[in-house]
């Protein structure tokens, strides 16, 4: 058994899941990933010079190519797979379910419809571990969502997270290594309208972050001992992944 034991951190592919606001860049900044591979399941990916499989319209058009690099792809080089996003991957796996039972998913009984799209969802994420296990990364892009947090010590609050289910979200956040928030600068103003009435407006200069570890405004979380915020650069991210792009 001693043989078995291994001391000191381990090396190994990340799980990475970068999810913000619409249009902020998550696909071109996955893109940066080193030999990235594409698995599009929203119609976007055209806009980057990338390789990539042919947009998924359906749960096995995604999960086939996920197959081929984890297990019987052979000869190819990539380094990094990415599934652009989860949230309209969890649309395929609805339109599955709802296929299967002929009705809605919210209208399977007692939420057995979302527990079933949980379950593939986290078989989904089982296949990508097999990339891993090849030596690939993972990344996941996703959209964001302002959320309903209820804190047990707390009255309640809203923050931003991924744009899913709560149960595939909950799924995803245990899967990941890395849960990145990508966000842009804004600061608030108020200006004073006369009759005792001011208007408060959000500025910003567009500069764009990452925000790496939770905090009450937005979901995230890292195990490489980054920064609290970083700029949206690829470049500042991979040396904490010992990549040189």
């Amino acid at each position: 058994m001693l043989e078995l034991i291994k001391s000191g951190k381990q090396s190994r592919p990340r799980r990475t899941v970068i999810y913000g606001v619409h249009g902020i860049g998550k696909s071109t900044w996955a893109s940066r990933w080193p030999k990235p591979i594409f698995i599009p399941t929203e119609d976007g990916v055209g806009d980057l010079d990338v390789d990539s499989f042919p947009l998924a319209k359906t749960l096995e058009d995604a999960w086939k190519p996920v197959m081929w690099l984890g297990g019987e792809g052979t000869g190819h080089s990539y380094k990094t797979v990415v599934l652009d996003s989860a949230d309209w991957l969890e649309w395929l796996i609805f339109d599955s379910i709802e296929k299967k039972h002929g009705k809605a998913v919210q209208d399977i009984g007692y939420q057995a419809g979302y527990a079933e799209a949980a379950d593939k969802f986290r078989s989904f994420l089982k296949s990508l571990d097999c990339c891993r296990n090849q030596g690939m990364h993972c990344v996941i892009t996703a959209h964001c969502d302002s959320v309903k947090h209820e804190p047990p010590d707390g009255e309640s609050y809203n923050r931003y997270a991924p744009k899913l289910h709560k149960r595939i979200a909950s799924v995803l956040q245990e899967w990941a290594d890395e849960v990145l928030f990508a966000c842009y600068e804004s600061f608030t103003s108020k200006s004073d309208e006369g009759f005792n009435r001011k208007r408060t407006v959000a500025v910003g200069e567009g500069k764009r972050f990452i925000w790496t570890t939770e905090r009450p405004s937005h979901n995230a979380k890292n195990r490489l001992g980054l920064p609290e915020q970083m700029s949206f650069d690829f470049a500042e991210y991979a040396p904490y992944l010992g990549v040189i792009d």
